[in-house]
Parts: C-alpha cells; sequence; structure tokens
C-alpha cells in the first residue's frame, strides 16, 4: 500500500489545546491536498473549518473528550451542536467508568442518543483501549455493533497509550459487519499506519503522516 493510499485512511488530526486557527487552516489546507478521509479537530473550531472547506473536506470533531464522563445529555447537546455547526463526523468517547461499573445499558443506551443526533452523520465510538482489559474491549465490540455506531476507535491520544495492531486484530474479530474501525494513537511512522490499515483498520487518526510525506518529498525520496 502506498503513501496516497494511507492518507485516504487518515482524519488528520489536530486536537492540542493550544491549537490556533492558523494551524487549524493548515490543516484543512494539507488533507485537501493530500486527500485524506477528514479533519479530525475542536468543536470550537468546526463552523469556521466547515465555511472554509466547504464542501471539500470532511469536517470531523470530538465529544466529551478526551475523558467521557461528562453526561449523556450533555453530550448529546455537544453532538448536535456539532452538526448544525457543519460536523460531518462525530467521535465520541464512552464513559469508562461506567464500563468498569458494568453499566453496559447506560453505554449503550449513550451510544443510540448521539447516534440518533448524528442523523445520516458518520458516529466513531472511543473506548480508550490502553486503560482497559481485552474482555472490556470485547464487551464494548458488542456494544458499539449492538448500538448502531459507525466506527470503534481505540483511543483519544490524551491518555497512557494508543492504537496497536493487537487491538485492531481483537476488534476486527469481535465487531459486526457493519462496523468499522478506526486506530489513533502514538502512529509515528508509515509503517505503523500500513500494519494498522492491514490489521483491519478503515482510518486513522494522526496528524503525523502528511508530515512524513512532506518531510520525504524535501529530502528528495
Amino acid at each position: 500500500m502506498d503513501q496516497n493510499e494511507i492518507l485516504t485512511h487518515v482524519d488528520h488530526t489536530l486536537l492540542l489545546q493550544t491549537a490556533t486557527w492558523e494551524e487549524i487552516r493548515q490543516i484543512c489546507d494539507d488533507a485537501i491536498e493530500y486527500h485524506t478521509a477528514s479533519i479530525c479537530i475542536p468543536p470550537s473550531y468546526v463552523k469556521q473549518a466547515s465555511d472554509y472547506v466547504q464542501d471539500k473536506m470532511a469536517v470531523c470533531t470530538v465529544i466529551g473528550f478526551p475523558n467521557g464522563y461528562m453526561t449523556t445529555k450533555t453530550k448529546e447537546f455537544e453532538t448536535k451542536d456539532a452538526i448544525a455547526n457543519g460536523a460531518a463526523e462525530i467521535d465520541m468517547v464512552i464513559n469508562i467508568g461506567w464500563l468498569k461499573d458494568k453499566k453496559y445499558d447506560l453505554i449503550e443506551e449513550e451510544i443510540r442518543i448521539l447516534k440518533a443526533a448524528c442523523g445520516d452523520k458518520i458516529l466513531k465510538v472511543i473506548i480508550e483501549t490502553c486503560l482497559l482489559t481485552d474482555e472490556e474491549k470485547v464487551k464494548m465490540c458488542e456494544i458499539v455493533t449492538n448500538a448502531g455506531a459507525d466506527y470503534i476507535k481505540t483511543s483519544t491520544g490524551f491518555s497512557t497509550g494508543g492504537a496497536t495492531v493487537a487491538d485492531i486484530e481483537l476488534f476486527a474479530n469481535h465487531v459486526g459487519p457493519d462496523v468499522k474501525i478506526k486506530a489513533a494513537g502514538g502512529i509515528a511512522s508509515m509503517d505503523d499506519a500500513q500494519k494498522l490499515v492491514a490489521a483491519g483498520s478503515d482510518r486513522l487518526g494522526t496528524s503525523r503522516m502528511i508530515k512524513i510525506v512532506k518531510n520525504e518529498a524535501a529530502s528528495g525520496y
């Protein structure tokens, strides 16, 4: 798989607390130039970015980010606001405490509510794999499938670890046929990206792939 194909799987991401509009605009420009799947940016920039890219690029944003322990009503409001501002894709964070407490029904209902708020837009569910046991990861595959979300996603990139090939393979073996997989966090090289896609990941949440391509071009490789 060549670099151009890898880039079509990338959600070109900037979620740092210090992100400025100038940096977000560069993310937009790079995503359009290199034909990524989307840009993934903070909710406060969705309207401005959506107006800027128009129909040239899908805008993705994050909900309940990065800790996931907001109320369902709060996440629902965030989701509806993001969609109204032009978001085409929503990456929500589950309530990890609920998972540890085995409150599976609450998690599934929250995902259903946010999927309803998305309408025909894409919903990805971040489960923060680095904080979970394999048993909990498998349970979340079941919940995400039953709730009708579009993707299960490994990580926020703000916790103790990111995507691994082992977790993508685990997801691939346990999600339903209509659920896709997004790997995020710690994707440091093109080799990492290729291995994650080969293992079953349809999307990659990262800011590094375009930087790698630019650096190689500048170096004459």
